[in-house]
């Protein structure tokens, strides 16, 4: 990403289509596609055609009184000094104001909103308020930990907290919102102290936070509901999770960002009667029941398809989101491997054909190699391929693969057909690869066979259905040269044996892997791995990596199951189960083409000509 800042576009280059961008100081950039993010545009057309004043919104006064007698204007449509909102939260203040006046109270002027958002993608925490730019009547206060990837800035102006923005560790923003809101006095306060929060995500208390805030406080910005509102509705209500406050209130129901107050709300609120074990999260927004409650729904029930479950669970979205769809149907297939029948439609789009679309709309096709080795005939026919259906790019992935790029969407059954090898699931919630080094047979500091374990673990895992892509590694020495630490089962060759690994992620969120267990033989590798594997696919949420789910079930309660000889024997039993019904979607597709092209052939052969 090229962040291009200072920049104001003059004009759009190009005539039939955009060309690029010409900038006021002169300076031009070339695009193919132009992405203007410009928020709301106010709808004025009634305003206009009743005569009522307008600018960009209908123009209102302090009492959000239009130029016409008893007109009023609130929310996206109106214009206060100038600004234009397109937050819901001063759509409440303003509210407010408007109510008053109606009514004959003497309430006070709508002095204008302090705005204040989060970013609303999972994952980047990131939050602002008010003015956070220096100026020369400003001083600020920051906090940058490189280590941790914290960034926080707090702009000060006459003793009071005028802006914020936050990055990485957002758990100040709304005690900052509410020193910004409250216009607080911060005279006699130790400016550092402003921070509580540490770069870990620690801070003094956050329950604190939430019992100090006054009970007309925002704590919902999204849909403007206030701390009173909540904790009344947990009192009346009998409300004991954040999926129910959600259900009453609309809080946390947008964005989520205001989910952990809301739970710090649940504790303080229900004190002694809080339970813990009360805690569930959805699935999806289109039931209220937990992952644990579905899958004991269905297996109660025994219900075997998508839509029968969302009918009888009771959806709220008889079809069902794309974030419940493909969970179920991976439930189902894990549930009852020998019964269920695969629902494409259920799959994401990659999963669906097969391949990994890129950003042109091309494809990405990556055959399996076992253990990341291959042979002179394999390479010809890869080599053949890539001339015949002119691939765009031939690249080496991390994985030691081959992977051809810029594949049209209708070659691809002609392009599985003419390689003749198994798909390499680069595109699927499934085993990737199994990463090898050489191993013993050729490196002199090597104590296993490492290429041929992973050869092995490959053959025998590839196609199995996993709540998130897996990938797993074989190193034959402590030297690990095949990164067995960072991935979700890593291998490690030592004297006399093999040291397990599990939950690694060299992703976005790094993790290094932690020690499962040291065995003496591969058959205890194979049994260990598929006890691993077969309680991750049991009882971790769909999406849900390996690194993610260790952290939430912990190390201690893997190694209690697995280490159980009789719990590890189940485990491994199903797993074997669910292996004896994988196939190869490539193969497979190509067959059932070439079923129909015959039967085509068969069916012209038998009609008269003159039909």
């Amino acid at each position: 990403m090229n962040f291009l800042l200072n920049k104001q576009t003059e004009k759009i280059i190009g005539s039939k289509r955009v060309k690029g961008l010409l900038f006021k100081d002169g300076s031009k950039v070339a695009a193919d596609l132009v992405v203007m993010a410009v928020g709301i545009r106010p709808n004025v057309q009634l305003a206009k055609d009743s005569r009522i004043h307008v600018n960009r919104g209908i123009i209102v006064d302090d009492y959000m009184q239009t130029d016409s007698p008893n007109i009023h204007a609130v929310g996206e449509c109106a214009e206060h000094r100038e600004v234009v909102y397109g937050l819901v939260a001063p759509l409440y203040e303003q509210g407010k104001i408007v109510a008053e006046k109606i009514c004959g109270v003497e309430g006070k002027k709508y002095e204008g909103s302090v705005v204040s958002t989060q970013l609303k993608v999972s994952g980047v925490d990131v939050f602002s308020a008010g003015r956070f730019m220096d100026s020369d009547d400003t001083k600020s206060i920051k906090v940058y930990d490189d280590f941790e990837g914290v960034y926080k800035k707090v702009v000060i102006q006459d003793n009071k907290v005028i802006g914020a923005v936050l990055f990485g560790n957002i758990s100040d923003g709304p005690k900052l919102l509410g020193m910004i809101n409250k216009g607080t006095d911060i005279s006699d306060l130790p400016k550092v102290s402003i921070l509580q929060s540490s770069a870990d995500g620690s801070s003094e208390s956050p329950v604190i936070t939430v019992i100090t805030m006054a009970n007309s406080e925002v704590i919902c910005g999204c849909n403007g509901v206030t701390k009173s509102t909540i904790c009344e509705a947990i009192v009346e209500n009998g409300l004991t999770t954040v999926d129910q406050v959600k259900n009453c209130t609309n809080a946390s129901r947008s964005c989520g960002g205001c989910k952990p107050l809301v739970q710090d709300l649940l504790e303080h609120t229900l004190g002694d009667d809080f339970d813990q074990s009360d805690i569930k999260e959805a699935i999806c927004s289109c039931t209220n029941l937990s992952r644990e409650e579905v899958i004991e729904e269905i297996k109660g029930k025994k219900l075997k398809f998508v839509k029968e479950v969302m009918n009888v669970l009771g959806w709220k979205n008889d079809e069902g989101c794309s974030k419940c769809r493909p969970a179920l149907n991976y439930y189902l297939g894990m549930l009852y491997p020998s019964e269920y029948n695969d629902e494409e439609e259920s799959r994401f789009v990659n999963e669906r054909l097969h391949a990994n679309i890129q950003a042109d709309g091309t494809y990405s096709v990556v055959p399996r190699m076992y253990g990341g080795v291959t042979n002179a005939n394999d390479l010809r026919k890869i080599a053949d391929v890539s001339d015949k259906y002119d691939v765009a790019m031939i690249k080496l992935t991390g994985g030691q693969r081959i992977d051809l790029l810029g594949i049209k969407k209708e070659d691809l059954p002609k392009v599985w057909a003419e390689l003749d090898m198994p798909s390499g699931y680069a595109y699927g919630k499934a085993l990737r690869t199994v990463k090898t080094c050489v191993g013993s047979r050729f490196c002199r500091f090597g104590t296993q066979d490492s290429t041929q374990l992973g050869i092995d673990l490959e053959k025998k895992f590839e196609r199995l259905n996993t709540p998130h892509k897996v990938k797993m590694s074989v190193s034959a020495c402590p030297r690990n040269c095949a990164e067995s630490g960072i991935k979700d089962v890593g291998i490690v060759g030592v004297d006399g044996g093999f040291e397990m690994y599990v939950g690694g992620n060299g992703g976005t969120h790094l993790r290094a892997g932690d020690l499962l267990c040291t065995v003496k033989t591969e058959e205890e590798v194979f049994e260990f791995t598929s006890a691993f594997l077969q309680y991750y696919r049991e009882t971790a949420n769909y999406l849900e990596r390996t690194s993610k789910w260790v952290e939430r079930t912990g190390l201690e309660h893997v190694r209690e199951m697995l280490f159980d000889q009789k719990s590890r024997q189940q485990l491994v039993e199903r797993m074997d189960e669910s292996l004896t019904h994988t196939k190869d979607p490539w193969k497979e597709i190509v067959e059932n083409e070439n079923k129909q092209e015959k039967l085509f052939q068969n069916l012209s052969s038998a009609v008269p000509s003159r039909v």
